[in-house]
């Protein structure tokens, strides 16, 4: 058994599935709603784009430093799964640690701030801190991902530095990555604002 098995995960809004090839009509739907591709700031598959990249994160998760996931609806009247709706995934597996991160993140626009994003994160943190044992969990995101980063700072994650001219973007653009995490002894805290934003939303 390997540190990361795919596994589904139910929460109060989304089901985080194992990511399969025969999502992708659905992820071009999702991506499709926004065309979120021509947000430059972001690393969202155009429809042409959506095969190689279900592969490239299936690639990934067969050399163990990525296990994707595909973000669908809870379907309210069957309470199983319901529309496909983006992408998330843990990355940069580190099992001796252990640690992961939470990224290569998107959704539908017509989803977002409907309470899709915070519940996908609980789910993500309960089970790298509850079941995996992370000491910590870190998320990165473009410097100029404004929307990005004031998610993240709201999760309750810290800002640990930025990496500057730290990758490129599709463009071929230098790229300043900002890093966050979030520790072990702050989990409790983090996963009671969770729960209290999500409690709100009924």
């Amino acid at each position: 058994m390997t540190f990361l098995e795919p596994l589904t995960l139910t929460g109060r809004y989304v089901i985080l599935e194992p990511l399969d090839p025969a999502h992708h009509d659905g992820l071009v739907q999702a991506a499709e709603d926004g065309e979120l591709w021509k947000l430059w700031y972001t690393s969202v598959p155009s429809p042409a784009e959506m095969a190689g990249e279900i592969r490239r994160r299936l690639a990934l998760q067969e050399q163990g430093s990525m296990l994707p996931f595909t973000t669908r609806l809870i379907d309210p009247e069957t309470g199983g799964p319901g529309r496909v709706i983006g992408m998330t995934t843990y990355m940069n597996v580190d099992a001796g640690t252990p640690r992961v991160e939470i990224g290569s993140t998107w959704n539908a626009a017509s989803v977002q701030g409907s309470g899709t994003n915070p519940d996908s994160k609980l789910l993500l943190l309960q089970h790298a801190f509850e079941a995996l044992g992370c000491p910590a969990v870190e998320f990165r995101t473009h410097w100029l991902n404004h929307q990005s980063r004031e998610a993240i700072a709201r999760l309750g994650a810290k800002q640990d530095g930025v990496l500057r001219s730290h990758s490129r973007t599709r463009d071929g653009l230098l790229r300043d990555t900002v890093v966050f995490s979030i520790l072990e002894h702050e989990w409790p805290m983090v996963r009671a604002g969770l729960e209290y934003r999500l409690d709100r939303r009924g």
